[in-house]
């Protein structure tokens, strides 16, 4: 079962879980490939979490550590971390490489989504 504090929060999703959460969305879907050893992948967490709380329903929110589940991340050609990747009707739709300030990500995402 995906890890959840609130109904808009960052979900912690395995390899196994991708399909259900990530494909199957009926919202659009940011994925932060993670890893525990990321120094910049912990800088944009708590960016993350404000766009998870500030978006409501508009965009779902998830997090996969690449090394516990690498079978998803080498799928997509993820190489670097944090790389955040948003899917729409199950397809990648954008991909950003790096930690960026909430504004920065904001823009550079509101050519797919809506925030």
């Amino acid at each position: 079962m995906p890890q959840t504090t609130s109904q808009h929060s960052v979900l912690t999703i395995t390899d196994a879980e991708f399909d259900a959460e990530v494909l199957a969305s009926d919202v659009p879907v940011l994925v932060d490939f993670t890893a525990a050893w990321c120094g910049p992948c912990r800088m944009i967490a708590p960016v993350l979490d404000r766009i998870a709380e500030e978006a409501g329903g508009r965009l779902k929110i998830v997090k996969l550590d690449v090394d516990t589940s690498p079978a998803t991340p080498a799928a997509y050609g993820v190489l670097s971390m944090p790389t955040l990747m948003v899917f729409q009707g199950g397809e990648p739709v954008k991909s950003l490489v790096g930690a960026r300030p909430q504004r920065k990500l904001v823009e550079e995402l509101s050519d797919v989504v809506e925030l």
